[in-house]
């Protein structure tokens, strides 16, 4: 999971903890000897399902785009590989007694993409744009809890609270845009969107939409050129597709799929070429109810269909047991986890009762649930190229015609799905997922107040305890007491049902041998990339 990705979603959920390494099944690597030198040079591959769709991350709202421009941008903080939070475009900070201020120090020997220097005034020049209410994000929130900026010299910029806020610090891990190109522009409309200038460790230098996007090392980035020369992104939108081009050795690096990593790379021929790695990631997967539609309106039906799905058969079934059952949107080995909300597990006969309950009923015999002439039937729609998720849509599927639930699952493309589907809140219901960093604040995925075009909250899902849980938990920094106020937003959400929270599943990525450098950690085994290099005997592009 890449830098951004962890920062982005930061305001989300709480991908990586420390004990999320606990079951790494890293292979050896063979031939790293201590005193191995890095070296510059290689191309490295991957794939995605999905083409990028904005290379500006304040617009960037799909994983895609995040991952390149995790790669072209940076923030103020980050996390380190033991998830500490520490300085990037920041060298050091300080944060006032009463937690309403942070003096920001910043690097003097950092350059955009294009030469230009950045300064105070670039961090300021962000807030603003995140602000702006003309900008279209989805990510102004921790921005708005800033009463004003300041930024007295080119190197020191200061940020002021009204009230203390726990995510703070690591909110300033948001990329930084660059002033000098998108002051007094149209967001929306900048050339920017595809050819993006950055601060980061690589850039843009090739983007044909629907085939691939290249990447080059910058040789002027502030913590030293990459040693990898090119970064390639391969548009293959079918993750079956991807698996044949990792065995031939076209890729350098796959997520594989618990079928692929326990069953069809364990393999003399395979092991030759990668190393595996596991470890328990922090997204979830879930269905989504679009609260909007009247089907789904009585919290009694959400619950009936919760407890008609078997969530372990899913995990056994199309994880291979590479998973645990989630509960709400925290992982059980973090602090803010709740063990005691209630729980879902299968119940076809209580979801049968709930169901009647709620006045649903097989009037016609026909084997379908009706109420008021209309039949219990809807549409699950995902996204193409997640196997995980149509196979889990299937066993869903299945389980709810049991209970006389009628659905329809549909695969979409990916860009399609979003644009007309997730985006205008034109879906019954679906299967996707989240992943985050450490920091819990969930305020953009759960308050009523994100429930707009564009945002995150695009089930509809309204809730006054909610509202006040996570507006209460982001105000206090003490973690018993922030736990508490955690504590009831999972209880609230355990019992709402917004989303049959399905499954935590387990990461496990696939490398080429010829990378070295690559070191499993708490955040992950993406963390030092900028570090990952190829010994020139072994290096296997020299363009």
């Amino acid at each position: 999971m890449k830098r951004f990705c962890l920062l982005r979603y930061v305001l989300l959920f709480a991908v990586l903890l420390l004990a999320g390494c606990n079951n790494n099944e890293q292979a050896s690597l063979p031939g790293v000897e201590e005193s191995l030198t890095p070296e510059y040079g290689d191309t490295f591959i991957e794939a995605s399902i999905g083409d990028a769709s904005v290379l500006l991350p304040v617009l960037a709202s799909d994983s895609a785009s995040s991952s390149i421009n995790s790669m072209l941008y940076n923030g103020l903080v980050r996390y380190n590989k033991d998830l500490v939070i520490e300085g990037e475009l920041a060298e050091s900070w300080e944060i006032s007694p009463d937690n309403l201020s942070i003096v920001f120090k910043l690097r003097k020997n950092v350059k955009w993409h294009d030469g230009e220097p950045f300064t105070s005034a670039d961090v300021k020049f962000n807030y603003e744009l995140y602000v702006d209410p003309k900008t279209p994000t989805a990510y102004a929130e921790s921005f708005r809890q800033v009463t004003r900026v300041e930024a007295p010299d080119p190197y020191t910029f200061i940020a002021y609270y009204d009230k203390p806020y726990a995510p703070a610090l690591i909110s300033w891990g948001m990329p930084i845009h660059p002033k000098h190109l998108l002051e007094g522009q149209d967001v929306t409309k900048s050339p920017l969107a595809r050819n993006p200038v950055g601060t980061g460790p690589y850039t843009l230098v090739e983007w044909q939409a629907g085939e691939k996007i290249v990447l080059e090392s910058n040789p002027d980035y502030f913590e030293g050129q990459p040693y990898i020369k090119r970064v390639v992104y391969r548009i293959i939108p079918d993750q079956a597709t991807q698996f044949l081009e990792l065995q031939t050795g076209s890729l350098d690096f796959m997520g594989l799929s618990p079928l692929q990593y326990d069953r069809q790379t364990d393999t003399p021929a395979f092991r030759r070429l990668y190393n595996k790695y596991r470890y328990l990631a922090f997204g979830y997967t879930y269905l989504g109810y679009n609260l909007r539609r009247p089907l789904f309106q009585d919290k009694r039906v959400r619950q009936a269909l919760s407890f008609a799905i078997n969530k372990q058969e899913i995990i056994d079934g199309v994880l291979l047991g590479y998973g645990v059952a989630a509960t709400g949107p925290y992982k059980p080995d973090t602090w803010v986890y709740n063990p005691d909300v209630p729980r879902y597990d299968y119940n076809p006969d209580k979801a049968r009762a709930l169901l009647a309950e709620a006045g649903w009923e097989d009037s016609d015999g026909d084997g379908i649930l009706d109420k008021d002439g209309q039949k219990f039937s809807f549409a699950i729609v995902t996204n193409q190229g997640n196997d995980l998720r149509s196979k889990t849509g299937e066993i869903i599927q299945r389980r709810f015609k049991e209970i006389g639930v009628d659905v329809k699952l549909r695969i979409i493309e990916w860009a399609t799905f979003l644009k007309e589907f997730i985006n205008p809140g034109n879906f019954d219901a679906t299967i996707l997922g989240w992943t985050g960093g450490p920091e819990p604040d969930s305020y953009n995925v759960w308050h009523s107040s994100k429930t707009g075009p564009q945002q995150l909250n695009f089930i509809g899902f309204k809730n006054a305890e909610v509202d006040l849980a996570l507006e209460k938990g982001r105000r206090v920094f003490d973690l018993q007491q922030r736990k508490a106020f955690y504590d009831k937003f999972q209880e609230v959400l355990a019992e709402e049902q917004p989303y049959t929270f399905l499954y935590i599943s387990e990461a496990l990525p696939a490398v080429s041998k010829r990378f070295r450098g690559v070191e499993a950690a708490p955040a992950g085994i993406r963390y030092n990339f900028n570090q990952w290099f190829v010994p020139k005997s072994e290096q296997k592009y020299t363009r």
